[in-house]
């Protein structure tokens, strides 16, 4: 065997390496912010696989902030018509 060939190959394993996390008094785990930068308020879907004795969390999609989106709203509510208190009339056919 030359020198320039190597046994051990030094790179990542994995794309996604494994992490072990300790549940605390709670039933609460901690994620260390560089294995997922997620910020309070994040969710998440866990789902657990008795097969394979695995938790996986996946981030749930936030939902959008109804006031962020009635800000964005391209006509403003004043030219919106007023509402009328009226009962509506019957169409006779």
């Amino acid at each position: 065997m030359g020198t320039d060939e190597r046994v051990d190959v030094g790179g990542p394993m994995w794309d996604y390496p494994t992490m072990i996390v300790t549940l605390d008094a709670k039933r609460r785990f901690s994620l260390p912010a560089t294995l997922a930068p997620a910020s309070p308020g994040d969710q998440f879907d866990a789902t657990f696989d008795a097969n394979e004795d695995t938790v996986t969390l996946r981030r749930v999609k936030r939902k959008a902030n109804w006031l962020e989106v009635w800000k964005k709203c391209p006509v403003p509510m004043d030219d919106v018509p007023l509402r009328s208190r009226e009962l509506p009339k019957k169409v006779q056919a």
